[in-house]
């Protein structure tokens, strides 16, 4: 069963174009939306897509150019006008408090809508694990502190067999505590082991976001094996001296972290504006990783 999907919000670089919205996209894992970057632009993005504000507790924003976080606003702003509750927390670089705060505070006075900002460590490091999904951020190599994320199921639990459940007549009340290892007793008093009732679990699927960054390969121990990796390939491979001057990676050099880093799949994104045909960027990356495709503004993945 996928339990994850991807959903593309924006994917073009530095400025908005008549080709792409800026960087912003939204995870959904079991229901839940986890948002990754807000650039300017995104609620319209968020809600022409059919996403579901209530679904969306934390957002977590790679670095503070404004092509990643301008939309923090004015999403925050329209959550709070359609009177929004709970809680959202942004996991972001601490001088995020300092930029938002103040507009939270002038905009949204008065809210009932709780914004926490959760400072990113300089470091690899846990910040999110609700018991069956994990995030981990870690350190990529951009003009300011920037973060790359991985998110990956965790404490999976195996599958009934369905003909073992009709076969004793197991109520489903019974199920969840199966799920979790017990036995069975039957009514007459049989055990029944529960190696007998269940299947190993689907393997973990996993997400890895990298977006931006030279080309470095301090990251592939981070993003090893991940389901779907997305990354940045700002320009073609004729231009690497200015991508790696602006901290940036050719769509070749992405292609090679993905191959390196044995993903299954990788998506690359973050284009500039100079390119109108980003077919040349698909086929610069797959010359080192056939298994690659484009972002796109509403493209949606299941895996």
């Amino acid at each position: 069963m996928k339990e994850f999907e991807l959903t593309i919000l924006g994917c073009g670089s530095a400025k908005p174009s008549g080709r792409h919205h800026l960087s912003s996209q939204v995870l959904t894992y079991r229901g839940k939306h986890f948002m990754i970057d807000c650039g300017e632009g995104t609620q319209r993005q968020f809600y022409h897509k059919g996403l579901n504000q209530n679904r969306l507790s934390h957002i977590f924003i790679s670095h503070l150019h404004g092509d990643h976080c301008f939309g923090l606003i004015g999403f925050i702003s329209t959550l709070e006008l359609q009177e929004r509750t709970g809680e959202i927390v942004i996991h972001a670089h601490s001088d995020l408090e300092t930029l938002l705060r103040p507009q939270i505070d002038y905009y949204c006075s008065g809210s009932s809508l709780k914004i926490t900002i959760e400072p990113l460590p300089g470091k690899v490091a846990e910040i999110y694990n609700d018991g069956t999904l994990r995030v981990i951020s870690f350190p990529l190599k951009h003009r300011i502190p920037t973060f790359g994320f991985r998110f990956e199921e965790i404490n999976k639990l195996p599958h009934i067999i369905k003909e073992r459940v009709e076969r004793y007549n197991i109520p489903l009340k019974e199920l969840p505590r199966i799920k979790e290892g017990a036995d069975y007793i039957t009514p007459d008093g049989e055990v029944i082991p529960n190696r007998e009732l269940v299947l190993p679990p689907s393997p973990a699927s996993s997400y890895a976001y990298c977006s931006d960054t030279k080309y470095t390969t301090s990251i592939i121990p981070y993003i090893k094996g991940v389901s779907l990796l997305y990354h940045e390939a700002t320009y073609l491979h004729d231009m690497e001296k200015i991508a790696k001057k602006r901290y940036h990676t050719t769509a070749l050099q992405a292609g090679k972290i993905a191959k390196e880093a044995e993903v299954d799949q990788l998506i690359i994104g973050h284009f500039s504006t100079r390119y109108k045909e980003e077919s040349l960027l698909l086929q610069e990356a797959q010359k080192e990783f056939a298994n690659t495709i484009l972002a796109n503004e509403g493209l949606k993945i299941k895996f």
